[in-house]
């Protein structure tokens, strides 16, 4: 039996099983199940570069990585050209793209690279279509843009969601808050520090015993489903921002744009006319959360053309040391940093130091 047969029986079996609790045990093991087999199509025997293609694997350049992910003809290409200049082939038939197509634009400073991927179909995380490449580019972005639609955009959301959600990308999500270490002996200890709506003691034994472990620690730290469980056991799922770029305005009426305003994580366009760019832009620059760090040689004035971009969580002096040059810590007597994670300007800091966006930098070296 094939992965794809074993997997169409499984989710066949849970859409016929009722949700209650005395199935909430019997569910959470089908999910395990079904996680399992979904992690053997994404890395096929022959090793995790099985899934790669041929026009598929780009460089990383740049600060960060954005990924346009849709269905086949509802303007990705025309957005890549527009936004980046960059010739993205555009016809008025489908799967006009098949390979990945690079782009690059410059904001604030920031060098952002852009990413047209092949059109998504149903059935991609099963591997059918490109899909597997598609969604293994996906799982390398900062970023994704989901490209919809605005004639047909609900369906076609909850499709793409669905097929990216199956190769472990979860969008507009945090990691579940589950502790998670294996052990050598002792059994399963299972602690919640607070109350449970679908997890027991004897549901996460079973999910555990799925993946053959027998002896780990798990604290549940907030109120956690099966999916999240799995999702931590598993270990290889990516947390992606994502908006969802409606594209094609300029055929509703302006009754409807501002019904679509109101959804969360949404911004309508019209990628032909070049209408609403700016507001696309702004929006892609808050959800990749990038932090510029400008530097100041000795003696001269700051250069403000061409800041250090690092991503947030990571802006201490010594992540900004390693991304000019690894041998530049060691060299590290101090640096003076002005802006606002400073009290005095300029201050003396040392390497451990968290720099704000828009702080100024000078190294001193030994």
């Amino acid at each position: 039996m094939s992965i794809l047969a074993k997997i169409a029986e499984i989710e066949s079996e849970m859409a016929r099983t009722q949700r209650n609790k005395a199935t909430a045990h019997h569910l959470g093991l089908l999910k395990a199940r079904l996680a399992k087999l979904r992690r053997e199509l994404i890395t096929p025997k022959g090793g995790a570069g099985a899934a790669t293609g041929e026009g598929f694997d780009v460089a990383k350049t740049g600060d960060a990585r954005i990924g346009f992910v849709g269905f086949p003809s509802v303007g990705k290409s025309t957005l890549l050209s527009n936004l980046a200049g960059v010739y993205s082939e555009v016809a008025a038939y489908e799967f006009t793209t098949l390979t990945t197509v690079p782009g690059v634009i410059r904001y604030k400073g920031a060098k952002i690279q852009l990413l047209d991927l092949p059109g998504i179909i149903e059935g991609a995380k099963d591997g059918k279509g490109r899909g597997r490449q598609v969604i293994a580019v996906a799982r390398t972005c900062n970023l994704i843009l989901i490209v919809l639609d605005v004639l047909k955009p609900l369906g076609h959301k909850k499709l793409i969601e669905h097929e990216l959600e199956g190769f472990g990308i979860r969008l507009n999500k945090q990691p579940p808050n589950i502790g998670f270490k294996r052990k050598d002996k002792g059994g399963i200890n299972f602690t919640a520090t607070c109350a449970q709506s679908e997890l027991d003691g004897e549901t996460v034994k079973s999910i555990l015993a799925e993946y053959k472990i027998h002896n780990a620690d798990i604290t549940l730290r907030s109120d956690s489903t099966a999916d999240d469980l799995i999702d931590v056991v598993e270990g290889n799922r990516v947390y992606v921002p994502c908006i969802y770029v409606l594209n094609k305005i300029d055929q509703i009426s302006i009754e409807e744009l501002d019904i679509i305003y109101k959804v969360p994580h949404c911004v309508p366009i019209s990628a032909h006319h070049r209408w609403n760019f700016d507001d696309l832009l702004e929006r892609m620059w808050d959800y990749l959360r990038l932090v510029r760090i400008y530097t100041k040689p000795k003696g001269q004035l700051p250069d403000y053309t061409s800041p250090v971009v690092l991503p947030d969580g990571h802006t201490a002096v010594e992540d900004f040391c390693l991304k000019i040059h690894k041998n530049l810590l060691k060299e590290l007597k101090y640096a003076l940093v002005w802006g606002s994670s400073v009290k005095h300007n300029p201050q003396k800091v040392g390497k451990d130091h968290v720099m704000d966006d828009e702080d100024v930098i000078q190294l001193v070296k030994k």
